[in-house]
């Protein structure tokens, strides 16, 4: 018996509620006290393609998702096509009976290239083409399969519920996926009825008809199958943890860190945060005096969201915009002007696949050498990046104290896997926010207000417009220290010199914890070096590793530019291997690393598919390279 050790996969049509099914089971299994990771997927299409939503549950905290499926949950031919080569040995099956004769060659929404795959994979192992003969393939292989009929049970329970309408309803057919697979894990009901009413909060009628929907397909599954050789069990732990979304992470960070103005242009996906934000716009304080809000501003285009943001920091408030890599494209002149103009402003930059298009709805991380170079000419800012959920909250308030204290654009790069990721972590600690507005100045009585005065650190008193005897310019052109226009040639190189200076006080003053973190053994000669989301897939590769005998040491770098140098440096010590793991095809932080520390990197794992590394693929990459079998590039390509 396999007691709170699970990978879970729910898939189906866009549309048909693989989201609020998946988010469902991970609310019920949370709220027993145990630890969730989920990874969702899926296509650039509002209806109709196919999804899918891995959930991992563990009696420990968990960082990344298995490649390998325990329960495979379905209610479509299509996920059991693509996703049963996944399901282990003594794993558990569900699927439709009804659709025992679908052939592959019927679903239209499976692609050439997947439908050949599948069919090759099929056809090396003598199997047919239909959903009849992969379920047989599957029991062959030791798989336990749990065949329904969806339309009967409905049918069933409208009579139950003297409610004919209720056998035309598929739009519960998901809740009823999910209660199937929590009966076969003999988890307590109570939770499951308690993740229903929170995911269907605002509609109280729908709530209830879920429920007594789950109930009753809970119910006839303990009267009617066998147990499998897996179980969930509720544990005792102190109420101390949230199950939040990275989008929802940076959200709340923004609110807790002061931040009252945010604007964007909807794009996938980082539209999610600020709707997130629209949605709780209106906010009670923490020390319960009365009520807070945000502005959120949906623009034209990404050219009026960098603008207005950077005109609301003009006026004093802290102000933010979210976009994903073709709306930062447009940025680019605005985050000049604010550059040159020395005004404080957040874009949370939420990579996803390019170039152009690209994959509108798929990870990567393929934006670091462009959010470092971003713009024309040269200018100082900020490249900071999150490496998990629970960093996402606190490194979005500092993100907007460097901003502020050095007078420039922070550009926070949060990846789609963390985005749309689903996670147990720690509730937030409020206290340990600190705000830090830098040289503000709140009046001006000493004579002439110079706003880009030069000073020992380039960084100069700043004041809100409309602060009375602070007067000055702003322009995008070159300046002195009014803002007044000028081509002088001293005063361009004295204000070139001022405005990078800033980059030199930030890499002193930032603490090391904030720069780089070091994990593993630190006297370990093979070393792992990366930024991101794919920190969780290597800390429990690390840990599986160390298991096997394996001595590795990570760092994690989150300052990307300015970049920590000698800090690295540091850290290396003596590792006589350097391992690059990063999810694109350049290696582009590797470029940065080797420029900056001079040493060339020894192996590298990359990922550029579209789909987040996986702790399966990054555990077997390190110990190749462990092992010393390993090229010095592999590209994982897991992923359906």
């Amino acid at each position: 018996m396999k007691i709170d050790q699970l990978s879970w996969m729910i898939g189906g049509p866009q549309g048909s509620g693989v989201d609020s099914g998946a988010n469902i089971f991970s609310r019920a299994v949370a709220y027993g006290g145990l630890y969730v990771y989920g990874k969702r997927e899926y296509h650039s299409n509002i209806k109709g393609e196919h999804s899918n939503y891995v959930v991992r549950v563990d009696s420990k905290p968990v960082l990344s998702h298995l490649d390998e499926i325990d329960f495979l949950v379905t209610f479509d031919p299509e996920t059991l096509f693509r996703h049963i080569h996944k399901v282990v040995s003594g794993g558990v099956l569900i699927y439709d009976v009804n659709q025992e004769n679908i052939s592959i060659d019927k679903i239209p929404t499976i692609d050439k290239a997947a439908n050949k795959r599948i069919k090759a994979f099929l056809s090396e192992r003598g199997v047919g083409f239909s959903v009849g003969d992969v379920v047989n393939y599957a029991k062959q292989n030791g798989i336990l399969t749990y065949g329904v009929s969806y339309s009967k049970l409905l049918e069933e329970l409208a009579e139950r519920l003297n409610n004919p309408q209720i056998a035309r309803m598929d739009v519960m057919i998901n809740v009823m996926a999910v209660a199937i697979s929590l009966a076969l894990l003999q988890y307590d009901f109570k939770f499951v009825q308690e993740a229903i009413k929170y995911v269907f909060k605002a509609k109280k009628k729908v709530a209830d008809l879920n429920i007594e929907s789950a109930r009753f397909v809970y119910e006839y599954v303990l009267k009617n199958f066998v147990q499998t050789n897996y179980k969930l069990e509720a544990v005792d732990r102190n109420d101390d943890y949230i199950l939040i979304q990275g989008y929802q992470a940076s959200a709340l960070g923004k609110i807790a860190g002061g931040c009252r103005f945010q604007t964007y242009y909807p794009i996938t996906p980082a539209s999610d945060e600020s709707v997130y934000l629209e949605d709780n716009a209106v906010f009670d304080l923490v020390d319960g005096e009365g009520k807070g809000s945000i502005v959120v501003v949906q623009t034209e285009d990404e050219i009026s969201a960098i603008t207005m943001a950077i005109g609301a920091g003009l006026a004093g408030v802290r102000a933010s915009t979210a976009t994903s890599g073709p709306g930062f494209s447009l940025m680019a002149e605005g985050l000049g002007w604010a550059g040159m103009n020395e005004v404080p402003v957040v874009v949370t930059l939420y990579q996803r696949g390019g170039p152009s298009t690209g994959l509108p709805t798929r990870h990567s991380q393929e934006d670091l050498l462009f959010a470092v170079h971003t713009g024309h000419g040269e200018f100082p800012r900020i490249v900071y990046a999150s490496g998990d959920i629970e960093e996402i909250f606190y490194d979005v308030v500092k993100t907007f104290n460097y901003a502020e204290r050095y007078q420039l654009p922070v550009i926070h790069l949060i990846d789609k896997a963390m985005a749309n990721a689903i996670m147990t972590v720690k509730k937030f600690d409020i206290s340990k926010i600190v705000i830090d507005r830098g040289d503000l100045v709140e009046s001006f009585n000493d004579g002439v207000y110079k706003r880009f005065k030069f000073t020992e650190t380039g960084i100069s008193p700043r004041a809100r417009l409309g602060v009375e005897n602070a007067v000055f310019w702003n322009t995008g052109d070159e300046h002195d220290e009014f803002g007044h226009i000028t081509e002088d040639h001293e005063v361009r190189t004295m204000m070139v010199d001022k405005r990078m200076k800033k980059l030199e006080v930030a890499l002193n003053e930032i603490p090391n914890d904030d720069k780089a973190v070091i994990y593993g053994d630190e006297d370990a000669e093979y070393v792992v070096l990366s930024w991101g989301s794919t920190k969780g897939a290597i800390l429990e590769a690390m840990e599986k590793l160390k298991g096997d005998g394996y001595k590795l040491k990570f760092i994690q770098v989150k300052l990307l530019h300015p970049f920590p140098r000698d800090l690295v440096i540091d850290m290396l010590g003596s590792s006589k291997y350097l391992i690059d793991v990063e999810q694109n095809k350049m290696g582009q932080f590797g470029m940065i690393l080797k420029r900056e520390i001079l040493r060339d990197i020894d192996y590298y794992v990359l990922k550029y598919n579209g789909r987040p590394m996986s702790l399966s693929e990054v555990y077997l990459a390190l110990k190749l390279i462990l092992d010393k079998k390993a090229n010095k590039i592999q590209v994982l390509n897991h992923g359906d």
